[in-house]
């Protein structure tokens, strides 16, 4: 999962509204995510890598403290 963790970052973090990635759960299953600042920003974000179900969590922006 790591691999496709990986691959799923370098495909959409540099794209606008994007904040991170990370793995997470869905529905109790393990899954990716793609923390974006808006809904706006979930667009064309790919539902699944090698297998592995993609999911947008809106995060909102973050701030250095």
């Amino acid at each position: 999962m790591k691999a496709a963790l990986k691959k799923l970052t370098n495909k959409v973090i540099n794209r606008p509204g994007v904040t991170g990635t990370a793995i997470g759960l869905s529905r109790g299953k393990p899954c990716l995510k793609v923390l974006v600042s808006d809904r706006k920003a979930a667009g064309r974000i790919p539902s699944s890598i090698d297998g592995h179900r993609v999911k947008v969590e809106e995060t909102g922006t973050f701030n250095r403290l």
